[in-house]
C-alpha cells in the first residue's frame, strides 16, 4: 500500500545569471525590451527539458513571444513603468513553467486571451518562484543593482498578498472545545527541538487547525521539525518485528511502518507516546463509509473508487492476518491487530503520511508530529516542503503567502480533486476546486497523438473566462477532438454553414453524454441533512457538486447550440439573398 504523498517540491527551472557590464541611462523599457538591456546583472529563466510536459509548455511559451531559456535584464535604476514592465515578462514566463497537467489542459480555452491569470495556485507559485531567485541574486552580493531588486522584491510580495486577501478563509474558533492533548503535543514537541509559530484550535467546519500566534510574512518560517521526531521506516529497522516482516516476499516499508504503529500507538513507553494519544480514535475518511454512504454515491465514480479500496484493503488484510498472529503472538498480539485496527492505522498513513527527501537523496513516506494539524485549502499558505534542511537537519514549512495573527494557517496536500481528498482525507475542501474534473471517456484520433491530449475532461464551466461561440466554456482540447471526429477536413471557428453544422453535431453529441451522466446521478436528495450521518452527509454533498458541474456543461451545450443556431440562420439569410 502507498499512502498518499501530499508534498511539495520547488522544482528547479531558474537560474542566476551575473554580469559586469558597462551601462548608461535609457528610458523605460516595453516589455520585449526588458528582457535585453544594456545591464549590470540578468536573470535567467528557463523551462526545464525533464518536464513533463516541455513541449507543450514550450509552444504556449512560444506563443506569447519567449524562448524556452529567457534572459531578463536588470537596469542599474529604475522607475515604476520599468518595474512594471519587467516584472510582467518575468511573471509571463513563470506562469507558464509552473502550470500543472490540469491547468495546461483547460488554458488553451484562454490561450489568446489578453488575461494572464492562470489560477491562485498558479499565481502564488509563479511569483515565489521568482522572488526565491532575486533572494538568491541578492544573497550573492555580486549584482550591483540592490535598489532594482529590492522593488522588485516589494511589488511580488504586493502580489501574493493582492493574491491571498482575494481568496481568504474566515477562521472561527471554537473555544468551548478542549486542546489539553494538543498542547501536551506542542510542548513535548519543544522539548525535543520544534520551533512553531502556530498554536492548535478547533476551528469551524475544519475541526483541529493550526492558528498563527503572530503576523507571518512571505518566507517566514512558520513551523520546524528536527529529523530525529520524524517517524520513518529507520524505526521499523530497529523493531522487534523487522527481521519477520523483511522475509515477506513483496511487503513494502510503507506496510511495515504500518503494521509497526498499529502497535506503537499502544506502548506505553513509547517515545511517540503523547503524538499517538494525540491523533483521533476515528479518522472518518471515505475508507470509513458506512453501507448508506457508498449508496448515496451510486452513479459516480467515487462510489467505484471507494468500493475498489475497501476491497484493496480487505484483500491485503487478509494476506497479513490471522497468519501472523498465529505465527507470531509474542510479536503481533491478535487483540492490537484487528481489522478495525487495521483501517485505523490505513487511514493515519494515507491522511497524515508526507513524503520526505532525505539528504541521501532517498524519498521516505512519513509521519511528522505536529505538522498533521495543518488543514489543506484550495489557497493554502505553505505551498514548498517535504526536503530536509541539511544544515539544520529539519523540516521547514515556509510560507508562501502571509497569514495574519489569529488566521487559520493552511497547507496544499497536492493538486487532489474533491473525491480524493473525501476517500483519504474524508473532506470537501471549500471553495470551487479547479481539480474536480470528470473524466470523458471517447474514443482516441491520430490527431490526438499530434495536440499531446489522448485523455479528455471536462470540468465546471463558470472555471473557465470564455464563453463565446466555439468555446462555450468548454475545454477546447475535447472540442478540437470532437470536431475532428465529425468532419476531420472542415476549417474549425468559421461562421461558414457547414463548419456551423458541424459545431451543433459537436455538441449534440456532447450533450448526449452528459444527458446520460446526469440521469444515472438522479435526483438531488433534499431530506434533512443536519440529522444525517457525518458520512451520508459528505457523500450526499459531493453528489450534489457532480450535478452541479455537470449541469454546467448542459447549460453550455445549450447555449452554444443557441448561439450556432443563430449564427446558421443568418447564413442561411445571407445565401438566399444571393
Amino acid at each position: 500500500m502507498l499512502p498518499c504523498s501530499i508534498n511539495s517540491f520547488l522544482t528547479g527551472h531558474w537560474h542566476v545569471c551575473v554580469c559586469v557590464r558597462k551601462h548608461h541611462l535609457s528610458p523605460p523599457p516595453s516589455c520585449d525590451e526588458a528582457k535585453e538591456t544594456n545591464v549590470d546583472c540578468a536573470l535567467v529563466l528557463e523551462l526545464s527539458e525533464t518536464d513533463p510536459y516541455f513541449d507543450t509548455k514550450k509552444k504556449l511559451l512560444q506563443n506569447k513571444g519567449f524562448n524556452p531559456k529567457e534572459r531578463v535584464s536588470l537596469k542599474s535604476s529604475s522607475c515604476p513603468s520599468w518595474i512594471s514592465a519587467t516584472l510582467k515578462v518575468m511573471l509571463q514566463i513563470a506562469r507558464i513553467i509552473h502550470l500543472d497537467e490540469v491547468e495546461l489542459y483547460f488554458c488553451q480555452d484562454d490561450a489568446c486571451s489578453p488575461v494572464e491569470f492562470y489560477s491562485p495556485r498558479n499565481e502564488v507559485e509563479a511569483l515565489n518562484s521568482i522572488l526565491s531567485l532575486l533572494d538568491i541574486l541578492n544573497s550573492s552580493g555580486k549584482c550591483l543593482q540592490m535598489n532594482v531588486l529590492q522593488e522588485l522584491r516589494e511589488a511580488i510580495v504586493s502580489m501574493i498578498r493582492d493574491v491571498g486577501d482575494n481568496n481568504c478563509v474566515k477562521t472561527t474558533i471554537l473555544e468551548n472545545h478542549s486542546v489539553d492533548k494538543e498542547e501536551c503535543l506542542l510542548q513535548w514537541g519543544e522539548r525535543n527541538g520544534i520551533r512553531t509559530r502556530l498554536q492548535i484550535a478547533y476551528v469551524e467546519g475544519a475541526g483541529r487547525g493550526a492558528i498563527a500566534r503572530e503576523d507571518l510574512n512571505v518566507g517566514d518560517i512558520a513551523l520546524e521539525i528536527p529529523v530525529s521526531i520524524v517517524i520513518s521506516e529507520e524505526l521499523v529497522y530497529t523493531s522487534d518485528m523487522f527481521h519477520i516482516l523483511e522475509k515477506i516476499d513483496g511487503i513494502s516499508f510503507e506496510t511495515m511502518l504500518l503494521l509497526w504503529s498499529m502497535k506503537e500507538r499502544h506502548n506505553c513507553t513509547s517515545k511517540f507516546k503523547i503524538y499517538f494519544d494525540a491523533l483521533p480514535k476515528n479518522f472518518n475518511t471515505g475508507l470509513s463509509f458506512g453501507l448508506d454512504a457508498i449508496m448515496a454515491l451510486e452513479g459516480t465514480l467515487l462510489f467505484e473508487e471507494i468500493v475498489r479500496a475497501k476491497e484493496h484493503l480487505r484483500g491485503q488484510y487478509g494476506e497479513l492476518f490471522p497468519s501472523l498472529c498465529d505465527d507470531h503472538p509474542d510479536i503481533f498480539p491478535r487483540e492490537l491487530y484487528t481489522w478495525e485496527q487495521f483501517l485505523w492505522a490505513c487511514e493515519l498513513w494515507y491522511s497524515n503520511s508526507m513524503n520526505v527527501m532525505f539528504p541521501d537523496g532517498k524519498l521516505r513516506t512519513c509521519l511528522i508530529p505536529i505538522a498533521g494539524f495543518l488543514n489543506h485549502s484550495l489557497h493554502p499558505h505553505i505551498l514548498q516542503y517535504g526536503k530536509v534542511d541539511t544544515a539544520a537537519n529539519s523540516l521547514k514549512f515556509r510560507l508562501s503567502r502571509p497569514c495574519s495573527a489569529g488566521e487559520q494557517c493552511f497547507l496544499s496536500y497536492g493538486h487532489f480533486s474533491s473525491s480524493h481528498l473525501i476517500s483519504f482525507y474524508g473532506f470537501l475542501p471549500q471553495g470551487d476546486n479547479p481539480y474536480d474534473i470528470i473524466p470523458v471517456d471517447i474514443d482516441a484520433t491520430e490527431d490526438d497523438s499530434i495536440t499531446s491530449n489522448s485523455t479528455h475532461m471536462v470540468r465546471g464551466t463558470w472555471l473557465l473566462r470564455n464563453h463565446n461561440i466555439f468555446y462555450y466554456g468548454l475545454p477546447l482540447p475535447l472540442l478540437d477532438h470532437l470536431r475532428r471526429t465529425q468532419s476531420p477536413k472542415l476549417q474549425y471557428n468559421t461562421l461558414l454553414q457547414a463548419n456551423l453544422e458541424n459545431e451543433m453535431e459537436v455538441l449534440g453529441r456532447l450533450r448526449s453524454i452528459f444527458d446520460c451522466v446526469m440521469e444515472s446521478l438522479g435526483a438531488a436528495d433534499l431530506h434533512d441533512r443536519e440529522n444525517t450521518s457525518w458520512d451520508v452527509r459528505l457523500a450526499v454533498e459531493f453528489k450534489d457538486l457532480q450535478r452541479r458541474i455537470v449541469s454546467s456543461i448542459l447549460s453550455s451545450c445549450d447555449t452554444g447550440l443557441k448561439l450556432l443556431k443563430n449564427e446558421w440562420c443568418r447564413c442561411l439569410a445571407e445565401d438566399s439573398r444571393g
